[in-house]
């Protein structure tokens, strides 16, 4: 009979029933293998931290590697050399406008026994067609129009006057079908005379006659003359009665045989005399006729149309157009009544002093309107001489003060020298009034040239002009140039004698501060073991970094003295 298993104190029951004891080295054992375990973990991580380690160190990227390879940084800042067209610009500011404005002022005094002079027709509005001829507006019955002419008017036009204006009206009276004759050029004349009568009438007005007094001086004239002739016309009679008596009386008397010859002889005398003084009566007469003929040619001359310097407005070019119209029937006169604009579309603007000397008639201009993005390529047209407030009104008035259709300059602005620019193609009417951008080419090289950055240039002491060239190496050598067109912070440069440049070549612009003061710092600190080899390399390899280089060196010699 088998015995039941017994438990032991330790809880250890053996395989017969009775108790069995562990040894004290199994436990220990199986401790250890645990420890071994940790062991080889730990020293497997720790071989594959530094297998990970040891790979960055020793692979590299294809761009890492090309850094490594490449030269250190230059201490300082470089350009390239290019060859191009080089051109130097000067930018202003300009508004556009036609060639010509014109204020038109009808200003005119009362006539006698009328009220004070008011407006009492406007048969044109804003943005109307304007063609030669066309009468503007009516000031008390009297018309305001306009003719072709670039002269302004400054008097009133009255026949007998000579001059150019006199000419300009002729021409602008032929051109509108009214011929003038034979009238010479710049002489107002019969001819004209009757062509400005004709084109008063073509619009539905009366012509003013240049001389008010009805015709009273050419009628008194015409009175004289015919006084004139009848005065000579008796005298020449008496005269004619005179010589006929004395030479019958005295031929007859003086030929008798008798005593009766003496009074024949005495008869003869007196006949004489009477007829001397026939002769001078004639002869007075006959200068008292050319006078008054004179006198009523001059009368006729001065008689006939005129016209009046405040009826007229002379535009350079047709068709015009109305900017803008500010009065209506039964307006009193007072300022400005209308604003004209004539010609194709021109900018104009204002250079400064300093800009003046770089801008000339002819060169090329580039037009930009930031408020549409319209581009337009231009000429200048004029540059003006002096130094004046810009007048954007393209003609100024001279007429006669209070005159119809006075030209009245626009208000002046700021003191400058005048540009005007020409568009090579006509522009937009809509750009009328608005201000653009004008680049003018004041320069551009002859074709292309080798340019770098006007930095590069250096002028020394002993007048010459030279550039640094830098190589790949970062050596350094210095080229004497001669400098030439400039713009856009660029300048042209030829080199001197036997000199070589050529486009990619790198020159000198200045100091690299970060990279010299890295330097400087490095090197301050590398020596710094070495006693004072630190502050000697801070302060002299320090380059552009002085300052890091010093401070550097100062804390390198410290760390060697330490040491």
């Amino acid at each position: 009979m088998t015995s039941a298993p017994t438990r032991s104190d330790d809880g250890t029951v053996g395989q017969d029933g009775t108790s069995a004891e562990m040894p004290a080295d199994g436990a220990s054992a199986g401790l250890a293998r645990q420890r071994r375990w940790v062991a080889v973990v730990v020293g497997g991580a720790v071989l594959l931290a530094g297998a990970g380690v040891a790979a960055s160190l020793v692979i590299k990227s294809p761009a890492q590697t090309a850094a490594d390879a490449a030269p250190p940084p230059l201490d300082v800042l470089v350009a390239r050399v290019e060859k191009r067209v080089l051109r130097d610009t000067v930018i202003v500011r300009g508004t556009v406008s036609a060639a010509q404005s014109t204020q038109v002022i009808p200003a005119v005094a009362g006539t006698e026994g009328a009220s004070a002079p008011v407006v009492t027709k406007v048969p044109v509005r804003q943005g109307d067609r304007i063609d030669a001829g066309k009468v503007l507006l009516e000031v008390s019955g009297r018309p305001v129009f306009a003719l072709p002419g670039s002269l302004p008017v400054y008097r009133d036009l009255k026949p007998g006057a000579t001059g150019d204006d006199v000419k300009q009206l002729q021409r602008a009276l032929a051109g509108l079908g009214h011929p003038v004759g034979g009238d010479p050029a710049g002489t107002f004349g019969s001819g004209t005379k009757t062509a400005l009568t004709a084109f008063y009438t073509s619009i539905g007005y009366d012509a003013v006659p240049a001389v008010a007094d009805r015709g009273e001086a050419v009628s008194s004239a015409e009175e004289a003359v015919t006084a004139a002739e009848r005065s000579l016309e008796d005298a020449r009679g008496s005269a004619a009665r005179g010589d006929t008596s004395g030479t019958t009386t005295g031929g007859t008397e003086g030929g008798s045989g008798d005593g009766k010859g003496g009074t024949g002889t005495s008869g003869g005398k007196p006949g004489g005399s009477g007829g001397q003084d026939a002769a001078r009566a004639v002869s007075r007469a006959e200068e008292d006729l050319r006078k008054a003929q004179k006198r009523r040619s001059d009368a006729k001359a001065a008689a006939g149309p005129m016209l009046p310097a405040g009826e007229v407005v002379f535009l350079e070019s047709f068709p015009g157009r109305a900017d803008s119209v500010s009065v209506h029937p039964g307006s009193p006169v007072n300022g400005s009544a209308m604003s004209l604009s004539a010609g194709a579309l021109v900018v104009r603007g204002q250079l400064q002093e300093h800009q003046r000397g770089l801008v000339r008639p002819g060169q090329k201009v580039a037009i930009l309107s930031e408020l549409s993005g319209l581009t337009a390529a231009a000429e200048v047209l004029s540059v003006a001489d002096t130094a004046q407030a810009e007048q954007p009104s393209g003609q100024s008035g001279t007429g006669t003060t209070g005159g119809q259709g006075q030209q009245a300059p626009a208000p002046a602005t700021a003191t400058g020298y005048a540009l005007v620019v020409r568009p090579l193609q006509a522009l937009d009417a809509k750009l009328v009034g608005q201000d653009v951008r004008l680049t003018v080419e004041a320069a551009a090289t002859d074709g292309d040239a080798l340019v770098v950055p006007v930095s590069a240039v250096s002028a020394g002491a002993d007048g010459r002009t030279t550039v640094t060239v830098v190589d790949g190496t970062g050596a350094q050598r210095r080229l004497e140039v001669r400098p030439g067109t400039t713009g856009d912070g660029y300048v042209e440069v030829k080199p001197v004698g036997d000199g070589q440049l050529a486009e990619g070549n790198n020159v000198v612009t200045g100091v690299n501060p970060g990279v010299a003061g890295k330097n400087g710092k490095g090197d301050g600190g590398k020596d710094g073991g070495n006693k004072d080899g630190g502050a000697k390399s801070g302060g002299a390899q320090g380059g552009g970094g002085k300052a890091a280089g010093d401070g550097a060196g100062r804390g390198g010699s410290k760390a060697g003295v330490d040491s």
